[in-house]
């Protein structure tokens, strides 16, 4: 619940571009039956609820129906992919949870998140460990990933398992902090499809100076368009977008503790 939170956040946060005010709040309810105006039908029983409101430029009824959709995005070209929302809408379905909004055009935003709660107490989440090998990591990661949204929520990830990350929104960015600090970074993780330079350029001028650099592209794009960006072969590890956290830490193990 807290990456999805951080993602709303960050949303409702571009919704108010003079300012505005975020508010956050945390809540149970007991869903007895489905409300009609619930857009995502919940098994009657306890739900945790975060609610993330803001007093942004709001949404008409046209964009509530697709903000959730892989890609759509009312920012300008090169703000954003439109993946952060869709995102948390696949996180929260995957745990059993729903979202709902409310919104009118200059009347801010309100996301409601439902989660399930759990009758009988729950051991700590043991996030670092699947299959018997650890999935937390104290290597370096150089982060290029150009949705704002999307980079935030994944530094996020890394950081809590305890990896440090060197962030860029771009691949031109990316390499100048690889030429700063290339000795120590252990892995590339990279979006395939950037601004000013694109992920596989990025590789490929990364390992023309390292030939042994770990990589980890990340995409939300469909097979063919990768394979016109030139980085589908024998040897390319990719990520789909939206992925989970522990699907993203699970790929970061595997790739790191591959032998060379």
């Amino acid at each position: 619940m807290l990456i999805s939170g951080v993602a709303l956040a960050i949303n409702s946060r571009d919704a108010m571009p003079r300012g505005g005010t975020l508010g956050v709040e945390t809540d149970c309810v007991q869903v007895e039956a489905a409300p009609p105006d619930r857009p995502e039908a919940l098994p009657p029983g306890p739900y945790a609820v975060l609610r993330v409101m803001d007093t942004g430029v709001g949404m008409d009824a046209a964009t509530l129906a697709r903000i959730f959709e892989p890609f759509f995005t009312t920012k300008e070209p090169g703000k954003g992919t439109g993946l952060g929302l869709s995102m948390v809408h696949g996180v929260v379905r995957q745990h059993g949870g729903a979202i709902q909004v409310r919104s009118v055009v200059g009347g801010g935003a309100t996301f409601e998140i439902y989660l399930p709660q759990v009758a009988t107490p729950v051991e700590p989440a043991r996030i670092a460990e699947t299959a018997g090998r650890e999935i937390a990591g104290r290597e370096t990661i150089l982060l290029a990933e150009d949705e704002d949204e999307v980079r935030a929520l994944t530094r996020e990830v890394l950081e809590r398992q305890g990896y440090r990350v060197l962030e860029a929104s771009d691949g031109l960015e990316a390499l100048r902090r690889y030429e700063a600090e290339g000795d120590r970074i252990d892995l590339v993780l990279s979006d395939v499809v950037m601004p000013r330079m694109s992920g596989r350029e990025l590789v490929d001028r990364v390992r023309a100076i390292r030939p042994d650099m770990r990589v980890l592209y990340m995409s939300g794009y469909t097979e063919d368009a990768i394979v016109r960006h030139g980085v589908r072969d024998a040897s390319t590890v990719l990520l789909g977008k939206p992925f989970a956290p522990a699907d993203l830490l699970a790929k970061i193990r595997e790739v790191l503790d591959r032998v060379r």
